[in-house]
């Protein structure tokens, strides 16, 4: 019987500490001393948030697919037991065998986020690694970083050994193979490192160096060996019907922030929003085979004992199978189980689908036109008109539907006051499709909920060149909708919340800072942020006293137009879409012209290296 890391004394101590004992349904356990490799798989956030993480899924159950791999692993422990496992100096464990993470080979963290950056570091801190990659030795585990921060790894350069850039199913074991093959032969970290840099996909950032020009730009970014690739390109699934999937996943022992079967029908899109990064990095967008999703939902319900399934995808409307799809899964229903489907496009064949399988009286639909005037539709490439967005509500009405979330992005390239007044119009043009229904026919009012956010420039997207604004601009961007919505007729059906400015500006600085943006995360994290994605656990003054303390400026990452020409700290990135496309669409942005989608022309965006995906329909 295993011996847990933490007491019964303090497990009663903290809250929900069923998340350090591991032992859930499906949960892989090994004889550690019969493996040639141990790998912790680490999401830096609490564990409801990790479980529920459909790529760590996949590469948990194909890591441990491999007979000589142990796989494990590790989230960030809750605020009140970081206290005590500091102050009692207890190493960060792993779940599967309360191993401590020092020990393992490798240490995988999955990086989703800006926000989870501090948890980065407490879960090195805890573990007792040390945080610059420079001060490790042949001792500890190689630190890995992947997702889809990684594509802009720079302001956390100092802190990893190497990021995987792009999907994971496709390097893992060849880098496996040269870790056993450098450690047969005695060979150093170093030495590995230096043979892992060739691997297609592997950055290693200490073999890189960065000059600066006098006003901060970046002047040069290049390899300190002539054997180190200038340029590292993105790995992609080509076939991802016939990739590793896990059919029993982790059945997490509370409630996960999705406590479901995800079902991922479809990776990338082919829609070309301009300010959405996983459009752009995950192209070419490729389908999963019906047969395949069908056998997969069977197998993950039965293994699992999940009374619902998640349809997975960035725009689930646009997966070709998507009805026949339905129809098959709805006779799960029958059995209690519910199907969620989270990115559809409103219209009538959707809302037909939806009507089938979900409660509508208690179910809500969500919009997200993302601008509230057509003009600025148009410059974010949306690719939806108000008629589209009348229409889609009037039948969700008529179908019985009565709550409707909507999602706006405030500070947009080129916005106006008119686009964010418009943004209350147009809800209150939705609630008057609502009224028009007669009395008899309703469910009593509408309830119409308009949520903002604020625009953060991403990079690899069309928008990587454009300006943010401060707090005090965004805040009062947030008051111009909120005095317009007082001005609407149906006022009383509307309500509206609004992001956390001060965290959208440090979102900016990390998503496109370099790496001298490293030294104000290390300074936040001493002075005890973690868990900023949290508003119960942010600190904004902390943060501001870190800025100021590294001499670093926000307005320099965040308030200023990139030149065309400059240097961007993730260049030396391929993620398959091309700069000159990039560039290509911001200039259409600023003109305000639509672009058509993958499925309609083929606009030479480069993601066609791939071979894969729609990108094979509209080759010429």
């Amino acid at each position: 019987m295993r011996k847990l890391a933490l007491n019964d004394e303090i497990l009663l101590k903290i809250e929900k500490p069923a998340r350090y004992i591991g032992n859930e349904v499906n949960s892989v356990m090994k004889d550690p001393g019969k493996v040639d490799i141990r790998f912790a798989i680490c999401f830096p956030d609490v564990y409801e948030i990790g479980m529920s993480h459909l790529g760590i899924q996949i590469l948990y159950d194909m890591f441990n697919q491999r007979e000589d791999v142990f796989c494990e692993r590790v989230y960030s422990p809750w605020c009140d037991l970081h206290e005590i496992m500091k102050e009692q100096k207890i190493p960060l464990f792993t779940l599967e065998t309360q191993s401590p993470v020092k020990d393992m080979d490798f240490l995988g963290i999955t990086i989703q986020y800006e926000m989870c950056y501090t948890n980065i570091l407490q879960v090195l801190d805890l573990s007792q690694i040390p945080l610059l990659s420079s001060r490790r030795t042949q001792q500890h585990p190689i630190v890995i970083g992947g997702g889809p921060c990684a594509y802009n790894p720079e302001p956390l350069a100092d802190f990893f050994d190497l990021f995987y850039i792009g999907e994971g199913e496709t390097r893992y074991d060849e880098l496996f193979h040269l870790y056993k093959s450098v450690k047969e032969k005695g060979g150093t970290r170093q030495e590995f490192l230096r043979e892992a840099c060739r691997i297609p996909g592997i950055y290693v950032p200490s073999l890189y160096e960065a000059g600066y020009h006098q006003d901060g730009t970046i002047a040069s970014f290049q390899p300190k060996y002539e054997d180190v690739p200038a340029v590292v390109k993105k790995e992609a699934v080509v076939d991802i019907s016939h990739a590793p999937y896990p059919r029993k996943p982790l059945v997490p022992f509370i409630k996960a922030t999705q406590d479901r079967v995800v079902l991922e029908i479809q990776r990338g899109c082919i829609r070309g929003c301009r300010f959405c990064q996983a459009g752009m990095i995950y192209r070419p967008a490729r389908e999963r085979d019906v047969d395949m999703l069908k056998q997969c939902a069977r197998d993950m319900l039965t293994d699992t004992g999940h009374e619902e399934i998640s349809l997975s995808s960035l725009s689930s409307s646009d997966y070709s199978g998507l009805k026949e799809l339905i129809n098959d899964l709805i006779g799960f229903k029958e059995q209690g189980v519910n199907i969620s489907l989270p990115s559809l496009r409103i219209d009538a064949f959707s809302l037909e689908v939806m009507g089938k399988v979900q409660d509508v009286r208690k179910s809500s639909l969500t919009f997200a036109p993302e601008a509230g005037s057509q003009r600025l539709r148009d410059v974010i490439n949306k690719g939806l008109t108000e008629e589209t967005i009348l229409n889609g509500a009037g039948l969700a009405f008529e179908g019985g539907w009565q709550k409707v979330k909507l999602y706006f992005m405030l500070g947009l390239p080129t916005e106006t006051e008119e686009d964010m007044r418009d943004i209350p119009r147009l809800a209150d043009k939705i609630a008057r499709k609502y009224y028009e229904i007669p009395k008899d026919r309703r469910n009593g009012k509408c309830q119409i909920t308009i949520s903002t956010s604020f625009f953060v420039p991403k990079p690899f997207t069309p928008f990587q060149w454009a300006p943010m604004y401060g707090k005090d601009e965004y805040l009062a961007r947030a008051r111009i909708v909120n005095e317009e919505m007082k001005e609407q007729l149906n006022r009383k059906s509307l309500k509206y919340n609004w992001h956390e400015a001060d965290v959208t500006v440090l979102e900016g600085v990390f998503a496109r800072g370099d790496r001298r943006v490293g030294q104000v995360l290390q300074k936040a994290y001493e002075k005890g942020c973690i868990f900023d994605a949290w508003s119960e656990c942010f600190d904004n003054q902390k943060w501001m006293e870190a800025f100021e303390e590294c001499g670093i400026s926000i307005g320099f990452y965040n308030q200023r137009t990139r030149n065309l020409d400059e240097i961007l700290p993730w260049d030396f990135i391929d993620c398959g879409v091309t700069k000159k496309f990039l560039l290509r669409e911001w200039e259409r942005a600023k003109n305000g012209e639509v672009t058509l989608n993958c499925k309609q022309q083929c606009n030479g965006c480069g993601a066609a290296a791939f071979q894969g995906g729609v990108c094979l329909e509209h080759q010429n």
